[in-house]
This record gives structure tokens, C-alpha cells and sequence, in this order.
């Protein structure tokens, strides 16, 4: 995967997986693709970075018990690439959309956001840290 800051925007660029069994996770994308992990320390706690080598190709983090008794089954995020969130988010609102999680920075990685489009689909925002990135 190529890294998400140096994508085009307007192109996806991550995927992360929220799982009710990280350890299970990490061992069967292992098993499968050779994939390897990495902990990432990020706003007090961590999410797992995943490689082929040594390029990432995407992350996973553990889904939270209160999302796993609401039925929150595991599932993959893509994130498209954009040159600024808050931006983004705000045109997704006035065409449709809708912010489910508003824009936030994931400390040393990105400012990211997840909307759902007018049809019900959900996808994130990938935006780059910068000078001038809103925090």
C-alpha cells in the first residue's frame, strides 16, 4: 500500500479492521497473506498496524465490549484519501450524507472521520497531518 499522506485524493488509501477477536485477527491474516504486526501507540491506547514486509497495509484495532454486546459484528473500514476532513465532512452533509464519527487526529497518523452516504454505505476520511491541520 502506498503511504496514505502521499496518495492522490480522492483515491482510497487505508483500510482498518474493528474485530471482536484481534488475536484471532492477526493470526489468520498472518496464516493467509504473511502479514506481520505492529503495535501503534495512538490517543492513549493503541490500534495494530499491519505489513507485508515492510509496507503497511492497513491496521486493526479491537472493538470495544459495549460494541461487541450491541452486536457490532467485525468489519473493514476503507478510508479515501482527502485534502482536508472537516472540509470533506461538510460538503458529505450538504449532498446527503452524514458524519458518524466527526473529524478527530489519530496522534502521529492522520485526521480521519467516518460518514455514511446518502444510500447507508460508511467509509473514511483519511486526511494528512500538516501545518495548519485542524486538531
Amino acid at each position: 500500500m502506498t503511504d496514505p499522506d502521499e496518495t492522490e485524493a480522492g483515491r482510497f488509501c487505508w483500510v482498518d479492521l474493528a474485530t471482536t477477536d484481534a488475536s484471532a485477527a492477526i493470526s489468520f491474516y498472518a496464516q493467509l497473506f504473511g502479514w506481520t504486526a505492529h503495535e501503534q501507540r495512538a490517543n492513549g491506547g493503541s490500534f495494530t498496524r499491519l505489513r507485508l514486509g515492510s509496507r503497511d497495509v492497513g491496521s486493526l484495532y479491537q472493538l470495544s465490549r459495549a460494541a461487541i454486546e450491541a452486536g457490532m459484528p467485525s468489519h473493514w473500514t476503507p478510508y479515501i484519501r482527502v485534502d482536508d476532513v472537516d472540509d470533506a465532512v461538510a460538503q458529505a452533509a450538504s449532498i446527503g450524507g452524514e458524519a458518524i464519527i466527526p473529524p478527530v487526529v489519530v496522534s502521529g497518523v492522520a485526521r480521519i472521520a467516518l460518514i455514511r452516504d446518502p444510500a447507508g454505505a460508511h467509509v473514511g476520511l483519511w486526511g494528512p497531518l500538516g501545518p495548519g491541520v485542524r486538531r
